[in-house]
Formats: C-alpha cells, structure tokens, sequence
C-alpha cells in the first residue's frame, strides 16, 4: 500500500519526501533524490494531521528526529494513515510479548541478587546495570514505547528505577544489612577474639567491597579484625581455607598472626606468609624450581664484607673511581676523608658499608637496566644520578656475580620473578581473598605483585589493614600514597576507620593525633580512648634531666610495667642505662630506635632527641641523589616521615610519654608540641 503527494501538493511543498509506502514491518518514505526505511522497531509514533488544503503525515524517531510526508491528498492521507497504524499496532502488540518475556526475566534475576544475604558491591550494582541495559537492547520495541503496553510497563518501570540506583541508595541498604549481621552474628564477633570486636572492628569485617582500606590506628586491634575477617569469610563460606591468602611484612609478624589464627579460629589451613616467602611459593609452583634465598639477604656480615672489598678494590685500582667517589661522598654528603688511600680507612669503610647496602637494595629493587633506571630518574637530578649509578654499577656486577656463583635468588629478584610467572599465566592464583597486614609500609614492587594476583581473577577482594599516620619506611622502597591514595591504586572500593585505641589515654591520643594531623597529607580519622589520663601524661623534660627522671620512677614504677627508652639511632643509647641493671634494679627498662619499636607497647615511654641537627628528632636529611631518583617522592611537608615517627613513639605508651629535648638547641617539634598545649617541666 502506498500515498503519494498530488503533483501540485509536491510542487508547492518543495520537500524531499513525496512517497510513502507500507513494507511487511515498516514504511519507506521517498522522493526525487531522497529515500528513508523507517522499520516498525525505530518508529516512536505516527500523526496524521490536516493542513490547510493537503494532509499531513509525521513520524517520530529516537533522538528526536522526525520524518513528515505533506502535500497528499487528505482523504487518501486518513486511510493510509488508518492501515499503517493498524498494521504498526499489531506488530507493537505481538512484540510485545517478546518484551515482556525478556524484561521479566531480568527483573527475577535482579530481584534474586536483591535478596541474596549477602553485601551489595558498587561492582553488583554495575554489574546488575550492565545486565538492563544488554536487555533493553535485546528487546525488538523502542525502549521508549515500553511504558505504553500493560505486560511490560511494570518490570519496565521497575528496571528503569534500578538503573537510576545511586550510591546513596547502596549505602543505605548495605548498613542495614550490616547492623542486621552484628545482632545475628553476636556469637560470632564476642568470642573470635579474647575480646569482644567493637562496632568499628565488626563493621570493617563484613565489609564486602572488592577493595578495602582499613585504617587502624596505633593500639586499635588490627590483628583482631584480620583473624575475625578470615574466620567471618569461612563461617559464611564465601571462601575456604585455601582461598584465603594473609600477607605480613615479616617472619615474626606472619608466625604470630599463625598463632592467633590456630588459637582463635582452629585451621591449620590459613598460613599467613610474607611477600618473600609468597614469591617463592609462586616461583616454585610456576616453574617447578626451588630457588634458594641468598646467604647474602640473611647474613649482614657477609653482605657488607662484599660490598666493601669491591668498593676499595674499585677505588684503588680505578683513579677515576677514586675521585668520583671523593667527590660524592666529600660534596654530597659533606664527609671528611684523608687526602690519600681514604678507602683504606676502617671507620669509613664501616660508616659507608650500611649506605652502599642501600642504595645497591634500591637498585635492585628497581629491577631495570642501568639506562631505564637513569631515564627513570627526575630530569633534575638525572645527570648527577647516572654519575653515581655508574660508580654503584661494580657493586651491582658484583652482587650478581656472587649470587650466581651461589645458584641463589636476592630478595627483590624473588618477587620480579613471582610477577613474571603470574603475568605469564604459569601460575595461576587459588586466592579469592587477599588480606595484607601493616599495609602503609608497602612497595610498588609489593602492590605490583598483588596486582598481578588479582589480575589472574578479577573478582579477588583486597582486604588491607594499615595506619598512613605510622608509615616510615619511605628509605626501604615503601610508598605512602599507595595507601592514601588506596583506591586510586586498587579500585574503588570502601575506606574503615577502626575509631577506638585500647592502648593509651586521651591525652597522649590529643597530642599525638593532633601532632600528626598537622600534616594536611595524613588521612584524618578519629581516634578515641578508653581511659582520660591527665596533663602530664605527655610532658617535655630537659634531656639532662633523664637520670633524675629514672630515680623518680624507680620510686612507683611496678616491676611488671615496662618503660621503653626510644632513639632516633641505634647509638644514641643515654650512658645513664650502662648502670640502669644495678642502679635501679627493678626497673623493667629497655631501649630500642623508634623504628624497632614500632609493633610494641609499655606503661612508658622515654623519648629521646628532641634537638636539632643530624642527631635530632627530625633528623636533617641524610638523603643523597640516589634515594631522590630511587625512592617514592616525599610528601610537600616540612618533616612528614620525622613527625610520623614522634607519633610512632609517643603512641607506643599507655600511660605516660616524656620527650627529652636539648635546652640550648631544642627542637623544631619542641615549640610546636609546647603550642598544642604539652607541659614543659623543669625537673621530673
């Protein structure tokens, strides 16, 4: 069936179309130059309209278009427009069916994941999005003409509501699910741990998005919330034994967490593992060979006595080594030498040793050749930094040579390694959920190796645990942002904050956290305290007064409380505690570096250092070119790694800090912590 335009209806309409024409399941609308098929599944709707003399024909399209036919004649323009719409309707009511069928069975799925038991991800609601729109265009009507058709316009109204689900909405539905899990798994969350988990600790546990960053502040029981979030996985059985993998930084932490593991929830199956021991797990299975860790990771000596005799053999057998060295190490770090055979200098030798095992550990770490590290390198420092990597480079031929001729892998080769096999599919990951523990203390090189576990399975979560507020590591390779900025780096996801400590008091958690929060980089959280603790629990003291301070503790100091002494070096140990085993014999006091005491805790602490200079606390920069190129950049903040480590320290207490300041050249951190209120004693 076809209408045409009357001759003059075409001529005084100058429009392209002057034809139309009825198909099987659509029309054609024509003219001299022009042709358009407009199928019954693109048309929207059909007006026939009556114009002065002739009728008028109008179709509308998606996207607004519209297609008009005018100058026919109008009685013809009705009874074309009667069939053609009878024709249209038919097919729109018969696909109608085909709609309603495929919508439908949309919406049971939909509803079916609505109702699952289980937490609604940001990646369930895309996914469920994802799915509406596959069928929107699956169907064989303009999704727009859905509404119009009672079999479809319910599960279309419904469908349609689900793709406008906003975060909000996610939110909302997922703390109520939450607070139900809390009341329905009381049992659960009383008796995982010796403790009760508290609401902050439970809530980051059924925590079900695929990337979670849990930040635990000092003393806030993170070890707690990793053996419930292992336990809660399999008590819901969302994953067995053998699909839980838990990462610690250390032997000692991972033997730990082991034990708690086989106390608390009763599986020997659960085996926490550090990144090494992890990478050569991976290494073994994924090329069926069992590399041997090298004696020179494990034995200082050794590793030392190494780099120190090709040191000096380079110095003296090359002149151009030997002054290259003198001026990097007279210029840069502003070290005295003797005029001749300096490299035969024992001290220098012993001072240097623990440098050169740096800066070989962060080249290696880097993993490249000598010219990708140097393109690598900030423009700034570039030329400077391939000087100093072309005197490293000896050392490096050196450690590679010694390993080979061991058969034996170093550390930072262990988990290039374990990246190269996953990314090569040779080993393919089990895990379905990774927990890290200590998490601000990680590595691009660690985060690329869990990347590369996740990579094997999209849909392994990233459970992580850490505190940005007590990350100082920046000199061993670990990088802050990868924490600060977590989801940036894993995928969105969720952020926790376990909001109570049950170490010490509110006033050293005013100071500290306040201390540590003046740094705009560091992720602000609450930190709240069980227990008040007076003005005096924080107190600056005059350094000389520290013998005075132990006299007077040694007078109500229980034998079971421990006081913990705390320097920025291991050298800095006060004269006064040579005597402490007879002076004040039941004192239970040990000394360590803030570094080594982190992971610890006592009924005091006795902060050393407080002075300025290379000594102090902060310590001037020890930095040279090489950390510049080869470590993460250091946040724009007057100090930050420094006043992280004061609040390391200051938090290791739970009842009372004292920071020990030098009177005549005090401190920068002396004035700030005066300002923030911190009592400045003449005397203990």
């Amino acid at each position: 069936m076809e209408l045409k335009a009357t001759s003059l209806g075409k001529h005084l309409a100058q429009h392209p179309y002057n034809r139309v024409r009825l198909l099987s399941a659509g029309v054609e609308v024509s003219g001299e130059k022009h042709e358009y098929l407009i199928p019954f599944n693109q048309l929207l709707s059909i007006k026939c309209k009556r114009g002065l003399v002739w009728g008028e024909l109008e179709f509308t399209l998606p996207d607004d278009k519209v297609v008009r036919l005018h100058g026919t004649e109008w009685s013809e323009t009705q009874r074309f427009y009667h069939y053609l719409n009878q024709a249209w309707q038919q097919w729109s009511t018969e696909m109608s069916e085909v709609c309603a069928e495929v919508l439908s069975a949309q919406e049971q799925q939909i509803r079916q994941a609505e109702q699952q038991d289980k937490w609604l991800k940001r990646s369930n609601i895309a996914a469920g999005q994802l799915a509406i729109h596959k069928a929107f265009a699956a169907v064989p009507l303009s999704v727009e003409r859905l509404d119009e058709f009672d079999n479809c316009r319910e599960v279309y109204r419904y469908l349609r509501q689900w793709l406008s689900y906003n975060d909000a909405q996610r939110v909302q539905r997922n703390n109520q699910w939450t607070e139900r899990m809390l009341v329905q798994h009381a049992d659960f969350f009383n008796q995982v741990e010796t403790s009760p988990l508290n609401p902050s600790q439970a809530r980051a546990v059924v925590n079900g998005e695929n990337a979670v960053l849990v930040l635990a502040g000092a003393g806030s029981g993170k070890t707690s919330v990793l053996v419930a979030r292992a336990g809660w996985l399999m008590m819901r059985k969302q994953a067995r034994a053998g699909q839980i993998l838990l990462l610690a930084f250390g032997c000692k932490a991972a033997e730990e967490m082991n034990d708690r593991i086989r106390a608390r929830l009763h599986s020997e199956d659960i085996q926490a593992c550090t990144f090494h021991s992890l990478a050569l797990n991976i290494i073994q299975q994924g090329s069926n060979k069992a590399p041997t860790v090298s004696k020179l990771e494990t034995d200082n000596a050794t590793r030392q006595s190494l780099l120190i005799d090709v040191w000096r053999q380079q110095c003296s057998e090359k002149k151009a080594h030997a002054n290259g060295w003198r001026q990097w190490l007279t210029e840069e770090l502003e070290w005295e030498l003797a005029e001749r055979s300096f490299w035969q200098d024992d001290r220098l030798a012993k001072r240097l040793a623990s440098r050169l095992e740096r800066w070989l550990g962060l080249m290696r770490m880097h993993g490249g050749a000598q010219a990708s590290m140097i393109d690598s390198a900030p423009q700034g420092v570039r030329e400077l930094f391939s000087k100093r990597v072309k005197l490293m480079a000896p050392l490096m031929k050196a450690w590679k040579s010694a390993l080979k001729e061991e058969g034996a892998v170093d550390f930072a080769g262990l988990i290039h390694q374990a990246v190269n096999i996953l990314d090569k599919g040779r080993f393919i990951s089990p895990w379905k959920h990774i927990l890290v523990d200590e998490f601000q203390d990680i590595s691009p090189q660690r985060a690329a190796l869990l990347a590369a576990l996740r990579r094997q399975n999209k849909q392994t979560t990233l459970f992580a645990v850490g505190d940005d507020w007590q990350a100082i590591y920046r000199f061993s390779g670990a990088e802050m942002t990868l924490t600060t900025a977590f989801h940036h780096h894993f995928g969105e996801g969720a952020r926790c904050v376990l909001d109570t400590t049950y170490r010490f008091n509110e006033r050293i958690g005013e100071i500290a956290n306040g201390f540590v929060q003046s740094n705009p980089h560091q992720l602000k959280k609450p930190l709240n305290s069980l227990s008040k603790g007076n003005k005096k629990a924080v107190s600056l003291l005059p350094q000389t007064q520290l013998e005075a301070l132990l006299n007077k503790m040694s007078g109500y100091a229980k034998a079971d409380e421990r006081i913990l002494v705390l320097a920025r070096y291991h050298y800095l140990r006060p004269e006064e505690l040579e005597k402490a085993g007879t002076r004040w014999p039941k004192l239970n006091i040990d000394f360590m570096t803030i570094h080594a005491s982190k992971g610890q805790q006592a009924d005091y602490v006795i902060l050393l250092g407080l002075e300025e200079g290379k000594e102090g606390l902060p310590a001037a920069a020890r930095e040279s070119v090489m950390e510049d190129a080869l470590l993460p950049a250091a946040e724009d903040f007057p100090d930050a790694e420094e006043r992280r480590l004061a609040y390391v320290a200051m938090t290791r207490a739970k009842q009372q800090v004292w920071l020990l300041f030098d009177r005549e050249n005090p401190s920068v951190f002396v004035a700030e912590l005066s300002r923030q209120g911190v009592p400045v004693l003449r005397k203990p």
